[in-house]
């Protein structure tokens, strides 16, 4: 008699090869002071200029508002609009004190039509004041992995001390996108927002022409203050990868990532492990002595494409299991 167990099967990818950190044939030159190409399946920087070195990010910042925002309220939560979260400069939704909206029209309006009105509300809502918020948000930076970021203020206005590097926004990038929520605003030419009293709808608009000019963009934030200059965080979906590009103090961001994700696309591809014909496996102490194995789902890396040949499978199996042992145990 058998039962069938489903298995998680580890199968390494054996591979010694260095993240590629220079400029290389065909890439070309990029107007920005600060460029990475990020692939987050692997963690691999395919592309580096000024990576490392800190700078005002402007509105790109809303991407981690954002993301404190879904992770600690609900997004169906009604806000009363403070009257200090709409005294701020630059770009604003419109927001006016005693304004009611969700929590989920404010993280729209901020991630589409970049309210600084409504990051600050954001922040009231969630911690209380500015000064809480941007505790938070430097907290979430170290979790995240952002040794070289400092977050002044929820909407990326020019403060002092309030800097990021193109490799830190690259991973929260990477982390954000895995937000459904925040990734399907970003990818989103326009939507449809209620506040107001009494409430109106406002269609509010993507700044990142990105999604217009590259097939393959999927979203994230554009950012400008004259301290910092052109920003952008992007990211880019082909085949099964995804790519996340980050440009500070551009002069030509759309080219400038157009160029990295074509470079990063050409260099790498997401490689399907074959399925493995596994072995029955015996059991002690059992009502049955064997059972048959089975794989969960065959793996899948994504590779440079010149690390294809050197793969190597590896299926590791104790030699026996000991009872209970249930039907579908991983």
């Amino acid at each position: 008699m058998r039962k069938s167990l489903i298995l998680f099967i580890c199968i390494a990818a054996v591979i010694c090869s260095p993240g590629l950190w220079n400029a290389a044939a065909g890439i070309g030159a990029l107007s920005s002071a600060s460029a990475v190409l990020y692939e987050p399946d692997s963690k691999r920087v395919l592309h580096g200029k000024g990576a490392d070195s800190p700078r005002p990010m402007a509105s790109t910042t809303k991407i981690m508002t954002a993301l404190l925002a879904i992770e600690l309220s609900p997004l169906d939560r009604v806000i009363t609009v403070p009257e200090q979260a709409v005294r701020v400069e630059g770009s604003s939704l419109g927001l006016s004190g005693g304004d009611r909206i969700t929590m989920l029209d404010l993280v729209t309006g901020m991630l589409l039509e970049s309210g600084n009105d409504a990051a600050n509300a954001v922040a009231f809502a969630v911690a209380g004041s500015i000064e809480a918020f941007v505790r938070l948000m430097n907290r979430r930076a170290k979790e995240i992995g952002m040794k070289n970021t400092f977050f002044a203020t929820p909407s990326g206005l020019d403060e002092d001390g309030h800097r990021s590097t193109a490799y830190d926004m690259a991973l929260l990038a990477a982390e954000a996108i895995k937000n459904p929520v925040i990734a399907k605003i970003c990818a989103s030419k326009s939507a449809l927002i209620v506040f107001g009293d009494p409430p109106r709808k406002v269609r509010v608009t993507n700044h990142n022409r990105l999604l217009q000019l590259y097939p393959h963009a999927v979203g994230m934030k554009t950012g400008f203050t004259k301290k910092s200059g052109r920003c952008l965080v992007s990211a880019a979906e082909k085949d099964g990868v995804r790519l996340i590009a980050v440009t500070l103090k551009a002069g030509d961001d759309w080219n400038d990532h157009i160029k990295m994700y074509e470079y990063g696309f050409s260099l790498v591809e997401l490689v399907a492990f074959p399925a493995q014909d596994l072995p029955d496996l015996d059991v002690a102490g059992g009502r049955v002595n064997k059972v048959a194995l089975k794989m969960d789902a065959p793996p899948s890396k994504v590779l440079l494409k010149e690390e294809k040949s050197k793969l190597r499978a590896e299926l590791s199996l104790p030699k026996f299991l000991i009872a209970p042992v249930k039907s579908g145990e991983t």
